[in-house]
């Protein structure tokens, strides 16, 4: 039976094929993104499996392979650091928040996918997205060095005990703080205040200053600060399983892609390891048996604390829909389809969804996976679940020896990783590119590194945006022109018109769209239009589009003539334009319905006609 329950099994032993290769690449990622959020190798695992499984089940690219990646990590990334920093260092205390901001961006993409809103997630501009992938390639990078050195801060005491004194301000804060809720705090009287303070203890103090100095060692430039540190107490034995990780990784593509590098990395070093019984540092302990819904996030629910990463949600959802949308449009380039970018948004927020509720990070389609699921063979959205299938597969029987892999070959594969997805196309293109494209993409790349991922992206946007809009503004002023009749080539050749009405007649072309870019320019051009003319033309065909400050701008421009006694005659005037100056009665309040002409020989007709009987009667 080839079709069965919607699902095509004609190609089966290719989609099984696909789905397994691509699994098997997708594991060692997982796990890698998983340690690198912040919630350790299992959510990496069960977001692998989820995203995999749901988003090929509903989405909309049959061959689509999704799962974590390095820009939705980044993100989750800043997600869960300042949630587990406002739950007092407790990642358990602050899982729920950060399981529903990401079921919250799953639940946005659905709606982004519902709204058709799909097609137009192609139209952010190549420097922001470009910005932000190299600073993607830059975070990851820099952050694994520690782990790669075998360096863990909150470990060091001699770099913890410089928050000690901090950690008890912060302590006293909170007593303060709980008193003041309580309504016992009174400043005349200290009692219940130093009653609690006495009652502090020394794990406590240590808890909080490790707390603050992890806070401190995070992000790009919490690395450097701490590289210093790290360097005076380098593991010399996971700095080797790190290099010998990198080094296999690039090593065995020279020799052959028809085994992932990766896995061949993660095997061998992690065989090494524990076949030589080094006393290394492993990764954390992958719990056994089937994954089980974290309910934390609904009966925990706390609006309070999610509200403030609302925009980051919405920010996860669009990386990962457009994470996803240029996967599939490498997929389509490759297999000759054509993707459906609404239901593989539908597709991808179920997943991610999904992937929550059972805690794990969300990911998106990963081109890499993707392109190794086509080339095994896989052909249709069963590749795509099976590989979610292997992935559930290898925790359920292979759990416990997964648990055994260190933790500083993961940190060498994210340092590949890191190093391979920043945008060097866009790095090498900076001498060529135009200025300002080359400023936005140096303004996100630096801001997403050292400050903040999700307002880097904001900010470029909105500069690409003004800039854009400047330069549309610009093009469409330099095009528009103000032109006598007999002056120019404002009209077509040969036209027979009587000479004495020639210099009383000025043409004005508009060139573009008429926009809150273009406003100023365009009343500055309607101020060129000398006293002597008696007749303006507005030549409409190149003006396909108006929005309302174009419009308001068009009607004061139209008064003023008005009011100077001038005629206003308008040729091949577009649909949208029209129907924005009837909206509002410039049509024909302003300009008649009879001045308003479809060809340039209606128009002519007309001015023969009433200049001309108009001289006369003068």
């Amino acid at each position: 039976m080839k079709h069965f329950f919607g699902f095509d099994f004609s190609h089966f032993k290719g989609d099984l094929l696909g789905g397994i290769t691509a699994g098997i690449v997708a594991l060692p990622l997982a796990l890698a993104f998983g340690v690198s959020s912040g919630l350790g190798p299992s959510a990496g695992l069960y977001g692998a499996i989820f995203v995999s499984f749901f988003a090929a089940m509903f989405g909309g690219t049959s061959t689509q392979i999704s799962g974590p990646t390095a820009p939705m990590t980044a993100v989750s990334m800043v997600v869960i650091a300042g949630l587990v920093a406002a739950s007092d260092g407790d990642v358990n205390k602050a899982l729920p928040a950060i399981l529903t901001i990401f079921a919250l961006a799953g639940i946005m993409q659905i709606g982004l996918g519902l709204l058709g809103l799909g097609k137009y997630i192609k139209y952010i501009p190549y420097p922001v997205v470009s910005g932000f992938m190299t600073a993607i390639g830059v975070i990851i990078l820099v952050t694994q060095i520690l782990p790669a050195l075998g360096y863990y801060p909150k470990e060091d005491m001699s770099f913890v005990n410089n928050f000690r004194a901090q950690s008890e301000e912060v302590i006293l804060e909170n007593i303060l703080k709980d008193e003041a809720g309580e309504g016992v705090l009174v400043l005349e009287d200290f009692k219940e205040t130093i009653k609690r303070a006495e009652g502090i203890t020394e794990d406590e103090i240590l808890k909080e200053a490790k707390t603050l100095a992890g806070k401190e060692a995070s992000g790009v430039i919490g690395a450097f600060k701490v590289l210093p540190f790290a360097v005076k107490n380098i593991n010399w034995l996971e700095l080797l399983l790190a290099l010998g990780t990198i080094i296999i990784i690039f090593g065995f593509k020279r020799i052959t892609t028809a085994v992932p590098s990766t896995l061949v990395a993660l095997l061998v070093m992690s065989g090494v390891a524990i076949g030589f019984g080094l006393d290394y540092r492993a990764i954390e302990q992958i719990p056994s048996g089937l994954p089980v819904p974290n309910f934390g996030i609904f009966t925990e629910f706390n609006l309070s604390s999610i509200t403030p990463y609302i925009f980051t949600a919405l920010t996860l959802a669009l990386l990962g829909a457009i994470d996803s949308l240029l996967t599939s449009v490498v997929a389509d380039n490759m297999t000759k389809t054509r993707h459906k970018p609404n239901k593989e948004l539908v597709g991808q927020g179920i997943g991610n969804t999904i992937a929550a509720i059972f805690g794990g990070i969300p990911g998106a389609g990963a081109t890499i996976r993707t392109v190794v699921n086509i080339n095994s063979g896989g052909k249709t959205r069963l590749s795509g679940m099976i590989a979610g299938v292997l992935l559930l597969v290898v925790l359920l029987a292979l759990g416990p020896v997964a648990s055994r892999i260190p933790a500083a070959v993961l940190a060498g594969i994210l340092i590949t990783v890191g190093i391979g997805v920043m945008d060097y196309k866009g790095l090498k293109a900076i001498p060529y590119m135009p200025k300002p494209e080359v400023a936005i993409m140096l303004i996100v790349l630096v801001l997403s590194s050292v400050w903040n991922l999700v307002y880097a992206v904001g900010i470029g946007l909105v500069i690409a945006s003004l800039m854009f809009m400047k330069k549309i503004g610009d093009l469409t002023a330099k095009q528009s022109d103000v032109k006598a009749l007999y002056k120019g080539d404002a009209w077509p050749v040969g036209v027979d018109f009587p000479k004495g009405l020639k210099d009383s007649v000025f043409i004005k072309h508009i060139k573009g769209p008429l926009f809150f870019g273009f406003t100023s320019g365009f009343q500055e051009l309607a101020k060129q239009i000398p006293d002597a003319a008696s007749t303006v033309i507005l030549r409409m065909n190149r003006m396909q589009y108006m929005d309302q400050s174009g419009l308001y701008a068009l009607e004061d421009v139209l008064i003023d003539l008005s009011n100077r006694r001038k005629k206003i005659l308008m040729v091949e005037l577009a649909e949208q334009p029209r129907y924005m100056m009837e909206r509002i009665d410039i049509i024909p309040d302003l300009v008649p319905k009879e001045q308003i002409f479809d060809s340039f020989t209606d128009c002519m007709v007309w001015l023969k006609e009433n200049l001309a009987h108009e001289n006369t009667v003068a």
